[in-house]
């Protein structure tokens, strides 16, 4: 089926993460480190989530930051040194397939959204940064869900914000766990494989796989719009 509602997730999905190592090393950390960091603020989201809360996202990768930080031979203080690399998530930027892509989805007819467990400000300055910003119906955050994403929760609640059943929307997502959390709760998904790596069995398989989202286009180039 040709999805009416196209939903991407936001951090790693959309953005180029890469340029946080760059921020650890002028603290004076190591750049794999930002790749650890950002992984645990994932892990403990999720714990929190599994546990009935809805944190906040920022709330969670600062509190890891002064963690991971304080292990670290930095040169300047611990509070300093998270200020620094928190404050890159303002400078990140669109990785280079994601705005032809997602142009040619919209002129093709579809409903573009959001879905992140991030903040939907940090949306809004990746598209507003990109001028995409009118390109998307609506930015959605799971702040609003009331748990993260993998839960159903997260995705049914995208659904019935966008007015259709969970099986006309698409999640488009880098992680395998959040393609096996949309398939589960009933949305078709899109695996935007980069690295070409391999798709752990222990997931739902995406209902498509690409190597970049601007690849996305060509999966319903013969079909017709739904209506």
């Amino acid at each position: 089926m040709r999805p009416s509602v196209i939903a991407f997730d936001v951090n790693e999905t959309l953005s180029d993460l890469s340029p946080l190592g760059a921020r650890f090393v002028e603290v004076g950390a190591s750049a794999t480190a930002a790749r650890l960091w950002f992984a645990a603020t994932l892990r403990d989201g999720f714990a929190l989530s599994a546990a009935g809360e809805n944190p906040s996202f920022v709330a969670v990768a600062r509190e890891l930051l002064l963690s991971h930080l304080s292990e670290a031979q930095l040169n300047r203080s611990v509070e300093e040194a998270t200020k620094q690399v928190m404050d890159g998530f303002a400078s990140l930027e669109l990785h280079a397939d994601v705005a032809n892509g997602v142009d040619s989805l919209a002129e093709d007819g579809f409903r573009l959204v959001t879905l992140s467990n991030g903040p939907v400000s940090v949306a809004e300055r990746l598209l507003e940064a990109a001028n995409l910003q009118g390109t998307f119906e609506r930015l959605l955050s799971v702040e609003d869900a009331g748990a993260w994403k993998p839960s159903p929760v997260a995705y049914r609640y995208a659904a019935a914000e966008c007015g259709v059943a969970p099986e006309e929307m698409l999640l488009v997502a880098v992680h395998p766990w959040d393609v096996h959390g949309a398939r589960r709760a009933g949305l078709q998904s899109a695996w935007v494989n980069r690295s070409g790596a391999h798709f752990p069995a222990i997931f739902t398989e995406p209902t498509y796989t690409v190597s970049a989202i601007d690849e996305l286009p060509e999966l319903w180039a013969e079909a017709p719009p739904q209506v």
